[in-house]
C-alpha cells in the first residue's frame, strides 16, 4: 500500500469501531446478495480480507457442519481466537490462493485498497469451482465523493473538505477510487456468467456517524502531516459530527456477482 502501508490499520483502536459500523451498514446488503446466489448447507466458502468476524460467522451458520468457511486477512487482530471458521493470514495482493474449488468466494471493501488488484481478482476467479460464485463488493468514492451531499452550511463544507483530504491519502497509497463501478465489466472479462451488480448508498444513518468519527480519528495525524487539515479543523469537525445533526454519507458500495461456467 505504498511506503506508509495500509492507511486504516486493523491494529489501531478505532478499527473495531469501523468494523462495527460496516457491519450495521453493509451486512444486510451482503447477506441478501449471498442468499440470492444460493448459499446453503455444505458450501465451501472463502471470505477474503475478513477484517472482523461478522461475515465469516454468518457464513458458518449458513453452510452448517457439512460446509466450511476460511477467513483470510493480512491482519488477524480483529478476529476471535476460537472462531467457528478457519483463519489464515494471507495477502490477496501477493499470495497465491489458499486453495481451489470453493463454492463461494466473497470479498468486501478489499480490492479497492490493493494496488495489484487485477492479479488479486484473477486469483479470486481461479479459486472458484466450475459452477461456483464470486461476489465482490467495493467502494466507489469517486462516484459519490462527499461526506455531506447536502452541503448547506460551514459544518458540511468542512466535512467535505476533510473527506477530500482522506481520498487524497487513499489514492497516494494505491487505492483506486473509481474501482467499484468497474466490477461488472471485470467479472465478464474474466469469463464469469450471470453477472449482475447493485450499488448501495447509505446516508443519515447512525452508523455513518460512527464510521466518520472512527475514520477521522485514525487518519487525523496523516491529514495534519500532509497539510490537508489542521488540528483545530479536525477538532471542530469531530465536535460537529458528535453533535448528531449532520446527514453524513459513505461512498457507494457496489456489489457485483458472477458464476464460473460449469
Amino acid at each position: 500500500m505504498g511506503d506508509d502501508g495500509y492507511l486504516l490499520d486493523n491494529r489501531q483502536a478505532e478499527a473495531g469501531t469501523r468494523f462495527d459500523a460496516f457491519m450495521h451498514l453493509f451486512d444486510p446488503v451482503t447477506f441478501r446478495h449471498l442468499e440470492a446466489v444460493g448459499i446453503g448447507p455444505g458450501w465451501r466458502c472463502w471470505e477474503v480480507g475478513a477484517g472482523g468476524p461478522s461475515m465469516p460467522t454468518w457464513l458458518s451458520g449458513r453452510v452448517g457442519p457439512t460446509g466450511s468457511v476460511l477467513a483470510t486477512d493480512v491482519d488477524l487482530s480483529q478476529l476471535p481466537k476460537d472462531p467457528p471458521f478457519s483463519v489464515l493470514r494471507h495477502d490477496v495482493g501477493t499470495d497465491d490462493p489458499p486453495g481451489a474449488g470453493f463454492d463461494l468466494v466473497h470479498a468486501r471493501l478489499v480490492l479497492v485498497h490493493v494496488p495489484a488488484r487485477a492479479r488479486a481478482l484473477d486469483a479470486l476467479v481461479a479459486a472458484v469451482r466450475p459452477g461456483g460464485w464470486l461476489v465482490v463488493e467495493d467502494a466507489d468514492p469517486a462516484l459519490q465523493p462527499l461526506a455531506c451531499p447536502d452541503e448547506h452550511g460551514p459544518a458540511e463544507a468542512l466535512a467535505n473538505r476533510l473527506r477530500r483530504g482522506f481520498r487524497t491519502l487513499l489514492a497516494e497509497r494505491g487505492a483506486e477510487l473509481a474501482f467499484g463501478r468497474t466490477l461488472p465489466r471485470l467479472l465478464r472479462e474474466r469469463g464469469l456468467e450471470d453477472v449482475g451488480a447493485e450499488a448501495f448508498f447509505p446516508i443519515a444513518s447512525p452508523a455513518c456517524t460512527q464510521l466518520e468519527l472512527a475514520t477521522v480519528s485514525q487518519v487525523r495525524d496523516r491529514l495534519v502531516a500532509a497539510g490537508l487539515a489542521t488540528d483545530a479543523e479536525v477538532d471542530e469537525h469531530v465536535r460537529n459530527v458528535a453533535g448528531g445533526s449532520m446527514d453524513l454519507a459513505t461512498a457507494p458500495l457496489v456489489s457485483a456477482w458472477g458464476r464460473r461456467p460449469a
